[in-house]
């Protein structure tokens, strides 16, 4: 199955993407400002984030917003201020993309100590259902917004030495069933998680050093199934997780 997004799918719409500054998250954000998007970056490293600042505006795209907030250390008083300020520059918000990550690489639990385990919890875990709650009332005033969340293959299906960043994801995982259980009263609003699978992303250049990157799917192929969820043309679908092959 094909899917040929439309060139104005995203025309008019305000959309949140974090770890925008490399990776997947780099690529969607071009992507949803190439179909008309203003798009938010989110990330920590200020560099990255002009650079894709810059590639939308040199695309003559609608122009971003760059946000740098550290999701290490981000409380929830510092969200709620993002949020208001999306609000009184923009005035909506009509999704988000949670792709920032925290991988530590690869560690048998017998060596994983307090402190990575809580890195993991509060990036890929904690930090999207607290911004998620901060922008919650600018998402339900949306008439279609759509929040997605990037898990990843082992979190989705655990395996030795993935140890707490699995865990993370598996809990990110079961946090949207929850989530899209709870928005019968929002028929505007639906969640769903997607699961890229092998890439070639930054991340799986730590996590699987010695893989020939040529054989790999380039993160671009992975940008339908984004702009679908992201998009109108998803309406209805709802606390799903998609794989990244959904579209071939």
């Amino acid at each position: 199955m094909k899917y040929t997004p439309a060139p104005d799918l995203l025309k008019d719409r305000v959309i949140l993407v974090t770890g925008a500054g490399q990776g997947i998250g780099k690529a969607a954000a071009l992507s949803y400002a190439q179909h008309g998007a203003t798009v938010l970056l989110l990330g920590h490293n200020q560099k990255r984030l002009d650079t894709v600042y810059d590639a939308i505006v040199d695309g003559g795209y609608p122009e971003p917003m760059a946000l740098k907030l550290d999701l290490l250390k981000t409380d929830d008083a510092q969200f709620k201020a993002m949020a208001e300020a999306i609000f009184s520059q923009l005035g909506r918000l009509d999704g988000i993309l949670h792709n920032a990550a925290r991988f530590e690489g690869l560690i048998p639990l017998e060596s994983q100590a307090m402190e990575p385990w809580l890195h993991h919890l509060r990036v890929n875990l904690i930090a999207p259902i607290a911004l998620t709650r901060a922008c919650w009332p600018l998402l339900t005033r949306s008439p279609d917004a759509s929040v997605v969340f990037t898990s990843e293959t082992h979190g989705h299906t655990p395996a030795a030495f993935w140890g707490a960043f699995a865990v993370s994801k598996a809990g990110l995982e079961a946090a949207v069933k929850i989530w899209s259980e709870e928005l019968a009263p929002y028929p505007n609003l639906r969640m769903n998680t997607l699961v890229p699978g092998p890439v070639a992303s930054p991340q799986r250049l730590i996590s699987h050093p010695a893989e020939n990157r040529a054989q790999l799917p380039s993160i671009e192929s992975l940008m339908p199934l984004y702009l679908y969820l992201m998009g109108a043309d998803s309406r209805g679908q709802n606390g799903q997780i998609f794989e990244g092959t959904y579209f071939k």
